[in-house]
């Protein structure tokens, strides 16, 4: 199974926030809804998770 990316440095901020979450796609979607409001005031709703999960990037691995 392919791991997601989500990386804080893609969406701009006023923070410059540098975080990349990896891993399997719900767990990225839920680590980075925590993150979005513990760090940039974000109120957890379906519509900021749909977001998130949008924003996702398959993880590219070195061969």
């Amino acid at each position: 199974m392919t791991r997601k990316v989500a990386d804080c440095r893609k969406t701009p901020s006023i923070m410059n926030c540098s975080l990349t979450i990896i891993g399997e796609e719900e767990e990225v979607v839920r680590a980075a809804a925590e993150h979005s409001v513990s760090v940039h005031q974000h109120e957890d709703s379906p519509e900021l998770r749909k977001m998130i999960r949008e924003s996702l990037e398959d993880e590219k691995v070195a061969a």
